[in-house]
This record gives structure tokens, C-alpha cells and sequence, in this order.
């Protein structure tokens, strides 16, 4: 960012060049303004974390919102102080183009709606971060890839656990291997789904969701995973449907279901997801030792972390405002998102080989 910019960008064609200069423009700014986010989509994960972690925020504020509720947003307006002019609708996302207190865009909708809003995004100019799973498929992963990157924005999945102190040591351990290679590992994640209502009427539907509970909660024990590994990707998996105890809840998405991910070392995760049970568990074993991310590892607040040489421990933080605020400052150092779109990508490559065996009977897929 110190070379200079006229310079630079004379020794690249026009076309590299216009693809380059949001990225650029985003990095070379200077002053101490706070960087805007709009959230698209203002249901409970908006409106319980993201929202008042955006209170909390020292690099970025809440500076806009997308809703298909006009009322509802300028409800948000007032509460948290942008004008009811940065209210916009599904269909009128484009203007936000022409707003310069919004530098970033925060996808929050439905799963099934991910690539739509992120498409929509990239075409304004502004950054953008995507909810987890990025996408109910591979192919919208990809759209989704290359509309930013036409775009020359960056993209970000909101996984929030890669800037919490517990997991971030828990990665530092796995990539440093104070323990050796983990071989053998074993992840639970899943809650107890009671009715259809409210926010489960979506997590419920195959169509907006993609799938069940490996979709929702599955995706957190994939994470970490991969993390145990050192990002490294699993050669293979089986897997399998569990019961279904309640049909006339569970018609089009699975209740439960387990898989077990193979890796080129011999390493072997065996997991599960659930809407049957209130359960999180996650254990991975080395020649050396062992880790254990303890207390409730995949949620918002509760972590901990236990090893065979004793426990490393930190304070609670807001984990969506360490995400928020981490995320910008990757981008204002000129870096592409610890949680970027190809990582994204990656975990909905494994979620549909994990379905893709359970539909055909725990038949071994290879990736």
C-alpha cells in the first residue's frame, strides 16, 4: 500500500486495473470513520447479536439496513441512529451504490437466498460478508465467488468463531502441531428443534435451508474439523441418516444425521448433527496429546479449552464484534478474510458429499 498508486496501476492493463481499484480505494483510506454496514435481512440472528455487537464495534457501525419490512426498518433507524434513507428494500438493494456511509454489506438471509443477496451486493461497489453455509450448493458458491471478484469487492463468510481467543488458540495448536497431527477426532453439535415455528419455519424447509441440521448446526463441527486439521481437506466420507422420531415435524429435512470425514494421513473424524438433542462435543486426539474444546464450543458464549497440558482459558468477548471488526481490518490491510468466500466454498463441497452418501445408502465419496 506504500508503492506508488499511480504508478502501480499504470503497469497493469485497464481491465485489471478497473477490477483492482475497489480493493485499493478500500485499503488506502485513511482517518479514524467508522465503516458502515448495512444488514440484509433483519431476523433474530440480526436482531439479537449482530445488531447490538455493531454497539460494540470499534472499527465499523450499523449505517443501513435491507428489510421487506419498511416500518420494521425504520424501527432500526431511530434505535440506532442512521436516517431512514439507508432503509432499503430486497428490490432496491442497487441504491445502496449511491450511499457513502455504507462500505459493507452483510448478507443475513435464509440460506437458500445467500447467492441472490450476495450477487446484489457485489453490483453496489461495497464489501460484502455472507452468513454461514455460504450457499446450498457448490455452483452458487462459485456465482457468488465471481461476482466479487468482477466486482473487485471482497467476500467474507461469517464465521465468527475464527476471531474468538479459544478457537483461534485451538487453531494455533493444530497448525503448530505442539501434539503432533490429530488422528482421531469427534464432533457433536445439535439442539432440541421443539415446534416449526418462528425462526425454525425456514431452518425446517428443504428449500430455503438446503438441508436440516447439518446445514444449520453440522457446519460448526466441519469448521472445526478442518481447523484440528490445518485447513487441510478430507479425502473422503460416509455417512448416514439417523432416525426420524418426529415425521410429521421432519417431512423434508433430515432430524439427524452422522458422517465420518477420512484424511490423506489416516486421520478420522467421526460426527453428528441433530435437531433431536441438546448436545456440543468436540475432542481431537495426537500421538502427543490431546485437545478438548469444552463448555459450549460452538456458541456464542461459554468456551473453553482443555488439553492433556492443562487448560488455556480467556475472558468472554462478543464474538460477532471481534468478526465485524477483524474482517475490516484484514480488508483495510490489503488481505483477503481469514473466512473468505473459497473457504466457504470448501464446507459446502463437504456438506453435499456428506449428503450425497447418506442419499445413497453411506456409500464412501471421495473428494
Amino acid at each position: 500500500m506504500m508503492l506508488n498508486r499511480r504508478a502501480f496501476l499504470g503497469t497493469l492493463s485497464t481491465a485489471a486495473a478497473a477490477t483492482l481499484l475497489p480493493r485499493l480505494a478500500w485499503a488506502d483510506e485513511s482517518g479514524d470513520r467508522k465503516k458502515g454496514v448495512a444488514l440484509v435481512g433483519l431476523g433474530r440472528y440480526a436482531t439479537s447479536e449482530l445488531g447490538p455487537a455493531l454497539r460494540e464495534t470499534k472499527h465499523c457501525r450499523l449505517a443501513g439496513v435491507v428489510t421487506g419490512d419498511p416500518e420494521k426498518g425504520r424501527h432500526w433507524a431511530r434505535d440506532y441512529g442512521f436516517p431512514e434513507t439507508s432503509v432499503y428494500g430486497y428490490d432496491t438493494m442497487q441504491r445502496i451504490a449511491e450511499n457513502p456511509d455504507i462500505d459493507v454489506i452483510y448478507v443475513v438471509t435464509p440460506n437458500a437466498l445467500h447467492r441472490r443477496h450476495v450477487e446484489a451486493a457485489a453490483k453496489t461497489g461495497k464489501q460484502v460478508i455472507c452468513e454461514k453455509p455460504m450457499a446450498t450448493s457448490v455452483a452458487d458458491c462459485d456465482a457468488m465467488i465471481a461476482a466479487c471478484k468482477n466486482a473487485g469487492v471482497h467476500l467474507a463468510i461469517g464465521y465468527r468463531l475464527h476471531f474468538e481467543p479459544h478457537t483461534m488458540e485451538f487453531i494455533r495448536l493444530s497448525q503448530a502441531q505442539e501434539f503432533g497431527p490429530f488422528l482421531k477426532i469427534k464432533g457433536v453439535n445439535g439442539f432440541r428443534v421443539e415446534d416449526a415455528n418462528g425462526n425454525n419455519f425456514w431452518r425446517l424447509n428443504k428449500q430455503m435451508a438446503g438441508g436440516g441440521p447439518l446445514m444449520d448446526m453440522g457446519v460448526y463441527v466441519i469448521q472445526a474439523v478442518c481447523m484440528a486439521k490445518a485447513e487441510a481437506p478430507p479425502v473422503a466420507i460416509t455417512a448416514q441418516f439417523g432416525p426420524n422420531t418426529r415425521p410429521e415435524m421432519f417431512d423434508q429435512v433430515e432430524e439427524t444425521i452422522h458422517w465420518e470425514m477420512e484424511y490423506a494421513d489416516s486421520a478420522k473424524a467421526k460426527c453428528s448433527s441433530s435437531y433431536a438433542n441438546n448436545d456440543t462435543y468436540f475432542h481431537a486426539t495426537a500421538p502427543q496429546g490431546w485437545v478438548d474444546l469444552g463448555g459450549s464450543p460452538f456458541f456464542y458464549l461459554g468456551q473453553e479449552l482443555h488439553t492433556s497440558r492443562g487448560d488455556r482459558n480467556f475472558p468472554p468477548v462478543n464474538q460477532q464484534a471481534l468478526q465485524m471488526d477483524g474482517m475490516i481490518a484484514e480488508w483495510a490491510a490489503g488481505k483477503e478474510s481469514r473466512a473468505s468466500g473459497e473457504m466457504g466454498r470448501r464446507d459446502v463441497t463437504i456438506l453435499e458429499a456428506i449428503y450425497r452418501s447418506a442419499n445413497n445408502g453411506g456409500q464412501r465419496v471421495t473428494l
